[in-house]
């Protein structure tokens, strides 16, 4: 006889529905080429034939604070103890186009990221590091185009020639308007820079990420697993237009763009939004844009453990929680991988919370089986369901942008998709509240009367470190060759309103030792601000 007991209601956060029991006939209708083969078109299965069977993810923790000479050190800890890419945190003067010395940087010099204001610091930064055999990811995005100039300056220094130089640069500014809020100039001028990125790279380094589109931010500040995708893919097919409209072929190019995507939550709705992501990303590029190269078609991503799912409360559950997330995104099959460690809901991570969070990840590859075959929750009709569903809710969103909101640009500019974000983390803190989304430790068995950070290291912020940077600034300014630095600045002031690519420009600035706050001011100057829409 049927169990007629009432079963309580489960709703993903994606709004789907999830029945107690998932059967063949869920996935009746579902052609066996859209799940295909690891490795094959169209990729739902992963990028790579025998996945980490062959090579395991990259491993890529986010660290960075106080001077380049501080994070040099913790870049070293990291490599060391079996890192085997970097991932870079620049503090908010850097990102905002701030020199440590400007009023507006007074408290924050080295506080969330490395202080970063000439090539000399890029060049402490990397000093001892191989670019040639280390992959750098910079998380950076309003004033890409200076860093990345500075970047690959240092990999000239260090005799490795551009058509060599591999890693990635975030450059996502559209979620920036939408996820961060660290931008500077309008929208207009900031993607046109971003296309010059792109352009630059396919034409002289052929082997480097110029773009990893974030739907990691944009999920952090609120977004659905959905809306997550599906505002990273407008995103993204917006970057590639621009780049397509200069006369490049998607071919030549788009193969060198990544996703940096964010993991917390449900651990089969997030495995199935990769699934999902993958092989819509192989359509869209074939579909759309006519890519013929399975590279280009090829969904290469970052899955990171988001800090939003981390809880102040009883901080030590955040290392069990990372771990999960370390399970998703394995089995999601990511290329490269990263965790939030334990204590960032409080500081900047302690150099043993990075440690553990490295450690997860090594466990999971050589421990858990998590290497052995690609795809193992492939076939299930749970898992293949979710994924037809997750695939077709994110192309409904899609075209909602591309029709109610007048696309991507349009919808930032107008503050539209910044609102929907907005609403959805109102309504996700409602339900956390409410319990209907339960948080361990925060809404369902809470510990009443405990001290929640009494085993948490905060990092000490140095004064101390900021007058060094301040005197190695000045130490700078007084050496390097006035003419030399204004004849920099002029060509990016000129470049800059004349259309032409930017990136040549950058690097003779770069070079002349001129400064992110002298180049972005300049830039300023050709191209106004960004005033931020408010919308109710």
């Amino acid at each position: 006889m049927a169990d007629k007991a009432k079963t309580r209601p489960v709703i993903l956060e994606s709004g789907i529905p999830v029945k107690p029991v998932y059967g063949p006939e869920d996935i009746a209708s579902v052609d066996p080429s859209e799940i295909g083969k690891p490795g094959e078109f169209p990729f739902t299965r992963g990028i790579h034939p025998l996945m980490y069977r062959s090579r395991p993810w990259t491993m890529r923790q986010y660290a960075g604070f106080g001077t380049p000479q501080d994070t040099n050190g913790r870049f070293k800890f990291l490599i060391e103890h079996g890192q085997n890419a970097l991932n870079v945190a620049f503090d908010l003067p850097t990102q905002m186009g701030l020199d440590s010395d400007d009023a507006r940087a007074e408290g924050e010099v080295g506080r969330v990221g490395m202080a970063i204001d000439s090539l000399r610091d890029m060049q402490v930064a990397f000093d001892g590091i191989p670019i040639d055999k280390v992959s750098v990811s910079l998380t950076i995005n309003a004033t890409t185009p200076i860093l990345l100039a500075m970047y690959l300056a240092v990999a000239e220094k260090q005799g490795v020639p551009l058509t060599e130089v591999r890693g990635t640069t975030q450059n996502d500014i559209l979620k920036e308007y939408i996820g961060r809020g660290a931008w500077i100039f309008p929208v207009e001028p900031a993607i046109r820079m971003i296309a010059d990125t792109m352009e630059f790279c396919a034409r002289s380094a052929p082997k480097y990420y110029p773009v990893s589109v974030c739907g990691y931010h944009i999920r952090e500040s609120g977004a659905t697993p959905v809306q997550e995708i599906a505002y990273a893919f407008s995103i993204a097919r917006e970057y590639i237009r621009r780049v397509v409209a200069r006369g490049l072929n998607v071919d030549d190019f788009a193969g060198r763009l990544s996703f940096n995507l964010d993991i917390f939550g449900n651990l089969f709705e997030q495995v199935a939004k990769f699934r999902a992501a993958r092989r819509l990303w192989a359509k869209l590029m074939c579909d759309e844009f006519g890519a013929k190269n399975p590279d280009t078609m090829q969904m290469k991503m970052i899955a990171g453990g988001g800090g939003g799912g981390l809880t102040i409360e009883e901080p030590e559950n955040n290392i069990v929680r990372g771990a999960y997330y370390a399970l998703i995104s394995a089995l999601s099959g990511t290329q490269t991988m990263a965790l939030c460690s334990y204590d960032e809901a409080y500081t900047i991570p302690s150099q043993k919370a990075a440690l553990i969070s490295l450690r997860t990840m090594q466990i999971l590859a050589d421990e858990m089986g998590l290497t052995d075959t690609a795809d193992p929750l492939a076939g299930s009709y749970y898992v293949e369901w979710l994924t037809n569903e997750m695939e077709q809710r994110i192309v409904a969103e899609m075209k909602r942008v591309d029709g109610e909101m007048g696309g991507i640009v349009q919808a930032v500019s107008e503050g539209r998709v910044q609102a929907e974000v907005a609403h959805q983390a109102f309504l996700y803190e409602q339900k956390i509240a409410s319990g209907e989304i339960v948080k361990v430790g925060v809404n369902k068995y809470r510990t009443e009367g405990e001290k929640s950070s009494q085993d948490v290291e905060l990092h000490e912020y140095k004064p101390e470190a900021t007058e060094e940077q301040l005197r190695r600034l000045a130490q700078v300014k007084a050496e390097r060759d006035g003419n030399a630095v204004q004849a920099g600045l002029q060509r990016v002031r000129d470049d800059a309103q004349s259309g032409v690519n930017i990136m040549p420009a950058m690097l003779q600035a770069v070079k002349s030792y001129a400064t992110v706050g002298e180049i972005t001011n300049v830039l300023k100057q050709g191209f106004g601000e960004f005033k931020e829409p408010v919308r109710w």
